[in-house]
């Protein structure tokens, strides 16, 4: 059978972007009923996270299964559907299609895929593709995990705290959730003492945050690591030496467009392996709570197949 005759499959979180994936799910459909082949499209409404990332898993294995068709899973809704969809396909040569639909898309934002869900639907639909790096992480983490792989960023000082705390912020807050969350967390917060490795090169120091990045985006659309790479085979580190509360407000802002990086507080560099360790870490990514310190993070290249706009000059078009 040739791939033009492949099944899509999308699996949507309807809760996302507080009802919003619901509300544009009908566009969505009708972009893949116009583009794609007549009887290819299968649609799947999650009822919970962990439902989601049991029908993503079951998509991918049947994929796997039948892997002369080229089946597809895409996943629609906010990072953590997107951090379901790169944990069931990564490591696969299964490709994943993502239409943002949360409220911060930063997985999305990374690979420079639109956060209009309708023109993501459309390159899905377009058929381009790319092979793209992941973060591997390795550790004693959440749900029985021992390893994930992550799309975006690992973060475990401020940065992850003001995450928890934004996950837990009441919705009325919507697109300001980060930089509300980020207030309320900066009052009490004090510099918390690292243990990393990068590349065998073992250091400690106190920061204000210690950021690991694949996408290099995350608390919706900060650039954290301007010039990240997702097919480098690098992972990028920036260091957020010790400030004073109005230099890190400060600095947050100029996050948003990369200009932060040339501040003398501010540390950057590459490795392919990083080991986290430290006193009062919280690790977060893709907006998911990871597990527990320490945890090891290396740089697994090429390890995701994922549709990207046709101008990509990385974006390998589908067989006819």
């Amino acid at each position: 059978m040739s791939a033009e005759h492949a099944t899509t499959t999308l699996v949507v979180n309807p809760t996302a972007g507080r009802g919003r994936a619901l509300k544009i799910l009908p566009k969505v459909m009708d972009e893949f009923v116009r583009g794609l082949p007549e009887g290819s499209l299968r649609v799947m409404q999650a009822t919970s996270f962990e439902d989601a990332g049991k029908l993503c898993r079951e998509v991918v294995a049947a994929a796997q299964a039948n892997a002369a068709t080229r089946d597809s899973l895409v996943v629609m809704g906010g990072d953590g559907m997107m951090h379901l969809g790169v944990n069931a396909c990564g490591g696969t040569n299964v490709p994943l299609g993502m239409i943002p639909a949360g409220t911060g898309n930063d997985i999305c934002r990374g690979v420079n895929l639109p956060i209009d869900s309708v023109k993501a639907a459309k390159i899905i639909v377009e058929g381009n593709t790319m092979e793209m790096d992941l973060a591997l992480v390795v550790g004693k983490l959440s749900h029985g995990n021992t390893h994930r792989y992550v799309g975006s960023v690992v973060a475990t000082g401020y940065d992850a705290r003001v995450s928890v705390r934004g996950a837990s912020s009441s919705p009325l807050w919507g697109p300001l959730t980060y930089a509300v969350a980020a207030l309320q967390e900066l009052r009490n917060f004090q510099p918390v003492q690292y243990r990393i490795r990068i590349d065998g090169v073992e250091r400690t120091l106190p920061a204000m945050f210690i950021a690991v990045s694949n996408g290099g985006k995350y608390g919706g659309g900060m650039w954290i690591a301007p010039k990240a790479s997702i097919t480098d085979g690098l992972l990028d580190i920036t260091i957020v030496h010790p400030v004073s509360k109005f230099t890190l407000l400060r600095l947050l802002g100029k996050m948003f467009d990369g200009s932060f990086a040339t501040d003398p507080a501010i540390e950057m560099t590459t490795g392919r392996e990083v080991v986290i360790d430290g006193d009062g870490l919280v690790p977060m990514a893709d907006g998911e709570t990871l597990g527990e310190i320490p945890l090891g993070v290396t740089c697994a290249p090429g390890a995701l197949t994922v549709y990207v706009p046709n101008q990509s000059p990385l974006a390998k078009r589908r067989k006819k």
